[in-house]
C-alpha cells in the first residue's frame, strides 16, 4: 500500500509539470455541451495532435503538450463546427484555459441526425454485449420480460422464474446500475410488469469491471432506461390493448420538465395480463406412503390475473456548476389472484388405483418501494466525487386455499398420513425485506492517458418471513413442523474497490481493478432461537480489461473476472409452498457461495462481434433440484450445490444489409458445458453441447409502415440434473407513423405457437424416490398466440433538437471510446 501512495504521489507530480489546455463547451442558453468531438490541430501541418470527448460537464483538458503554435476544431452532430483562432504553447507556460466556446445548432442538418445517431441492435464491449432495444418494433407493447427473452444469450424459465445468461443460472439483474435485490418471483413480477417503452438498452455484462457489485456468477444484465433530454415540459403516453388465451392491456405515461438547472421526471404505467398454463406429467416414482412403486399421469392448468402498477418520480438538480444533487423513487405494486386445477392418476401397482383432485385459490401481492438520492461533485477538470444511498423494501403475501380428494378404484375417499395430502389445507408465506445501501465514489483523470476511479460501498439487509402449509383435521387447523418455518435473517456486505484506465498507446488500453467484498450472514428461528445459518467470508474480486485496436475497424479484447453468486433470502429459508399432494417447495440452509473465474477473448470488426468464454464455478447453485425429506414421504423441491461447473462458451453476432431497406442480425451463443453434481444417491459428472440462435429482421416499407421479424432457438440444455428438450419462438410486429400523430403498432408474439417447454427427470441419474417422468409445459402462447395494438404518441415541448437526438447516442460512444 505504501508503494502504491508513492507511486500516485510520482504520477501526480508528474501531472503539474506539464502543459495543459483546456476549457469548457456550452449551447447559445449556456448548458454543459457533452460528447463533443474536440481536436487539438497543430498549425504546421494541420494534423491532430490529440482529440477527445468532452465531458458530462461539457469540459475537455489535453496534457502533456508540445511547444507550438495550435488551433481548436470542436464538431458535434446537429452544431457548426467551430475553430479557434490560433494560440501558442511554450515549454514553461503550465496550464492554458481558453475561453467558454459557445457551439451554435446547424439546422440544416436536422434532417441528416436520425441516421447518424442510429446505433447497430448489438454492440460487443470488453465487458459484454450491449443490445440496442430503443429502436425495434417489438419493443412496443412488449414488457422488459420479454425483451430479456430476445436477447442474446438470456434465458427465461417460465416454470421456476429462473433468468441464465450464456447458458448460466445466476445472473444479476440491475436498473440502471442499481441491483434489484429481491427474490425471483418478486423481479420477474416486476419485469413483466414494466413496459419496455422505457427501455434504452439491455447492458449483458459477462465480465464487468471493477466498479460494480462482484455479485452474480453468471454476470449482469444491466436495463437502462431511457431519461428525456428535450428541454421544456414534454411526455409520452402509449396505450396497447391485446389477447392470447385471456386479454392483455397496458396503459403508460410519462412526463418530463426539464430546464437549464432542473430536470424532473415521472412515469406511471398499468398493466393487465390473464394469463393461463397448463402442463401434462407422465412417469413413475417409488412413494412408501402411496403403498410402493407408482405410476403417475398427472394434469394441471393455472390460471392467473395480474394487475401491476409501476410509478417513479425524481428529479436531477443542478446547484451550480459543479454540483448536481439527484433523487428518485420507484414504487410497484403487484397483485396476482391465480386458480390452479389438477387432477392424477396413480397406479400404485400391482393394481391399486388413486385418483386425485386438486383445486388451489390463491393471491399474490407484491410491494416494492426503492428510493435513491446521490450527490455528485466536480472537484475540478477531470476529477469528480459522488455519494449515493438507496432504501428498497419489499412485502409480500401469498396465502393459499386448498381443496384436495383421493379416490381408490371402489370410488372411496383415502388419504395418506402426510401433511400435504389432506382433504382441506391452507398455505401461507408472509416475507418482508428491508435493504440499505450507502456508497461513496471518486474519479480522477490523473494524466491524459490514465484515470483512477475508486470507491466504497455498504450493504446491510433485514429479513423476516413465515410460511407453512396446514391441514385441517377433527374440526381445526393443524400445522406440521415438517412443512412450516418462521425465519429472520441478517445480511451486511461491505465493499471497496480500485481501478486504473490506462491509455498505454493510441491502440492499447488496459482497465486493471480489484474489489474487495466482506459478507456476514445470520439465519435465525425467532421461535426456538436457534441458529440456522453463520456465516462470514471476505474475497478479493480482481478485474483485467485489455482493448487493442487492430486497424481502423477492428479490436481485440481480453478480460478476467473473479465474481460471486451468494444464496438468496428464498434460498436459505426454509420456507414451504404447496406444489401437489407428494411435494413441497422449501429451501436450503446449507447452500455455500458459488466462485466464478471467467476469461473472455473477443474480436470486434465493424458491427461483427466475436468472442470466446471460459467460465468455472466453484460450488454452483441449481435450483428446484429433487431431494427427500428425513422421514421419506415428501419430495422436497430445493436449491442444491454442484461442486463444479465448466462452460466454453463462443458468441457471435453477425449484421448484415441486404438492401437500403432491409437489415438483418443474427447471434449464436453456445459451446462445451460440464457439471458434477453429489446431492443425489447416484453422483455423476455430465458434458454437453448447448447453445442458442438469434435472429433479427427489420424492413423499412413505403408509406412510413415498417416491419420487423425476429426469432430464438433454445437448444438442449440442463439445470443440475433435469433435462429441459429444446424449444424456439417466433414473434413479429409492424408499425406505421401517423406523422405528427403518434404512431401505431401490431405485434405477434410466438407467431407459430411453437413455445413449449419439456424437462424430464431421472435421465441421468436416480433421483429422490426414483422419479422418472416427462412434463409438457404449455405457455399461453403455445394455445394462440398473443397479440397486441399499440397506439403511442408524444407531446409538449418544442421537438427533439439535432442536440437531443445526437446526445442521446452519445453516452454509447464515449463508453465505447473511453473502453477502446
Amino acid at each position: 500500500m505504501k508503494t502504491l501512495c508513492i507511486s500516485m504521489l510520482f504520477i501526480c507530480l508528474l501531472q503539474t509539470a506539464k502543459a495543459q489546455v483546456s476549457g469548457k463547451v456550452t449551447t447559445i442558453g449556456g448548458q454543459p455541451l457533452a460528447y463533443v468531438t474536440t481536436a487539438l490541430i497543430k498549425m504546421a501541418d494541420s494534423s491532430s495532435v490529440k482529440s477527445m470527448l468532452t465531458t458530462e460537464q461539457g469540459g475537455y483538458l489535453f496534457n502533456n503538450i508540445q511547444p507550438g503554435n495550435y488551433r481548436l476544431k470542436l464538431s458535434s452532430v446537429g452544431y457548426q463546427t467551430w475553430v479557434s483562432a490560433p494560440f501558442k504553447v511554450n515549454a514553461d507556460s503550465g496550464a492554458k484555459y481558453l475561453a467558454v466556446i459557445v457551439m451554435k445548432e446547424d439546422t440544416r442538418q436536422l434532417g441528416e441526425v436520425v441516421v447518424k445517431a442510429s446505433k447497430p441492435l448489438y454492440q460487443q464491449r470488453a465487458d459484454g454485449l450491449v443490445v440496442n432495444v430503443e429502436n425495434s418494433l417489438l419493443t412496443k407493447g412488449s414488457t422488459a420480460l420479454q425483451v430479456l427473452e430476445r436477447s442474446p444469450g438470456v434465458i427465461i424459465d417460465h416454470r421456476d422464474n429462473g433468468i441464465s445468461l450464456n447458458g448460466k443460472s445466476g445472473a444479476t439483474i440491475m436498473i440502471n446500475g442499481k441491483l434489484v435485490r429481491m427474490p425471483a418471483a418478486q423481479i420477474t413480477a416486476l419485469l413483466n410488469g414494466t413496459s419496455a417503452d422505457n427501455i434504452e438498452k439491455v447492458e449483458l455484462l459477462s465480465t464487468p469491471p471493477a466498479g460494480y457489485d462482484a455479485e452474480g456468477s453468471a454476470g449482469i444484465i444491466n436495463i437502462v432506461m431511457k431519461k428525456s433530454r428535450k428541454q421544456g415540459t414534454n411526455g409520452s403516453y402509449t396505450l396497447t390493448g391485446g389477447y392470447g388465451q385471456g386479454e392483455k392491456a397496458t396503459a403508460s405515461v410519462n412526463l418530463n420538465s426539464n430546464t437549464k438547472n432542473v430536470n424532473l421526471y415521472g412515469s406511471y404505467i398499468f398493466s393487465h395480463d390473464r394469463t393461463y398454463t397448463d402442463l401434462f406429467i407422465t412417469g413413475s416414482q417409488y412413494m412408501p406412503f402411496l403403498g410402493g412403486n407408482t405410476e403417475v399421469e398427472f394434469y394441471t392448468k393455472a390460471k392467473r390475473i395480474s394487475n401491476n402498477h409501476n410509478a417513479t418520480i425524481g428529479a436531477d438538480i443542478k446547484l451550480n456548476d459543479k454540483t448536481t444533487l439527484s433523487s428518485s423513487v420507484l414504487y410497484n405494486n403487484s397483485t396476482s389472484p391465480n386458480y390452479t386445477y389438477s387432477r392424477a392418476g396413480y397406479n400404485v401397482l400391482p393394481d391399486s388405483l388413486l385418483t386425485y383432485t386438486g383445486n388451489i385459490n390463491g393471491t399474490d401481492k407484491w410491494n416494492s418501494v426503492i428510493s435513491s438520492a446521490g450527490l455528485e461533485r466536480v472537484l475540478k477538470q477531470g476529477e469528480k466525487i459522488s455519494f449515493d444511498a438507496d432504501y428498497i423494501r419489499y412485502s409480500n403475501n401469498s396465502p393459499k386455499q386448498v381443496q384436495s380428494s383421493f379416490i381408490n378404484k371402489n370410488g372411496e375417499q383415502v388419504y395418506a398420513d402426510n401433511s400435504v395430502s389432506a382433504e382441506s389445507q391452507r398455505g401461507f408465506a408472509n416475507t418482508t425485506i428491508n435493504v440499505g445501501v450507502i456508497k461513496a465514489d471518486y474519479s480522477n483523470q490523473l494524466l491524459e492517458a490514465l484515470k483512477l476511479e475508486t470507491g466504497v460501498k455498504g450493504t446491510r439487509t433485514g429479513s423476516s418471513s413465515s410460511s407453512g402449509i396446514e391441514s385441517f383435521e377433527n374440526g381445526a387447523w393443524v400445522r406440521n413442523m415438517q412443512t412450516s418455518a418462521n425465519i429472520y435473517m441478517k445480511e451486511e456486505i461491505g465493499a471497496a474497490y480500485l481501478s486504473f484506465n490506462w491509455q498505454l498507446s493510441k491502440v492499447l488500453n488496459v482497465v486493471a481493478g480489484a474489489r474487495y467484498e466482506y459478507s456476514y450472514t445470520n439465519m435465525d428461528d425467532p421461535k426456538t432461537g436457534s441458529n440456522i445459518v453463520n456465516r462470514k467470508l471476505g474475497k478479493l474480486f480482481p478485474t483485467l480489461l485489455l482493448t487493442n485496436k487492430v486497424g481502423e475497424q477492428s479490436e481485440l479484447q481480453l478480460s478476467y473476472t473473479k465474481r460471486i453468486a451468494r444464496p438468496t433470502y428464498d434460498d436459505l429459508a426454509s420456507y414451504f409452498a404447496y406444489s401437489d399432494p407428494t411435494a413441497v417447495y422449501t429451501g436450503n440452509p446449507f447452500l455455500q457461495p458459488t466462485i466464478t473465474n471467467n476469461i473472455k477473448l473477443g474480436y470486434t470488426y465493424r458491427d461483427y462481434s466475436f468472442s470466446l468464454l471460459y467460465s468455472h464455478d466453484a460450488n454452483a447453485i441449481s435450483r428446484y433440484q429433487l431431494t427427500e425429506n428425513a422421514s421419506h414421504d415428501i419430495l422436497f423441491i430445493s436449491p442444491q450445490n454442484l461442486p463444479y461447473q465448466r462452460y466454453l462458451t463462443f458468441q457471435a453476432n453477425l449484421p448484415f444489409k441486404a438492401t437500403n431497406w432491409w437489415d438483418m442480425t443474427y447471434s449464436f451463443t453456445g459451446g462445451l458445458r460440464q457439471f458434477k453434481e453429489t446431492y443425489t444417491s447416484s453422483p455423476l459428472t455430465k458434458s454437453y453441447i448447448g447453445y442458442s440462435f438469434n435472429f433479427n429482421q427489420t424492413f423499412k416499407l413505403p408509406k412510413d409502415f415498417s416491419a420487423e421479424v425476429s426469432g430464438v432457438y433454445n437448444s438442449l440444455f440442463y439445470n443440475g440434473t433435469t433435462r429441459i428438450d429444446g424449444y424456439s419462438t417466433v414473434n413479429a410486429g409492424i408499425k406505421k407513423e401517423l406523422k405528427n400523430r403518434g404512431s401505431l403498432q401490431l405485434s405477434v408474439a410466438d407467431v407459430f405457437s411453437t413455445l413449449q417447454i419439456h424437462p424430464r427427470y431421472g435421465t441421468l441419474t436416480r433421483e429422490a424416490f426414483d422419479i422418472k417422468s416427462h412434463v409438457i409445459v404449455n405457455t399461453e402462447s403455445r394455445r394462440f398466440p398473443i397479440i397486441k395494438l399499440s397506439y403511442t404518441r408524444s407531446f409538449g415541448g418544442s421537438g427533439t433538437s439535432a442536440k437531443n437526438k445526437s446526445t442521446k447516442s452519445a453516452p454509447d460512444e464515449s463508453e465505447r471510446i473511453r473502453n477502446n
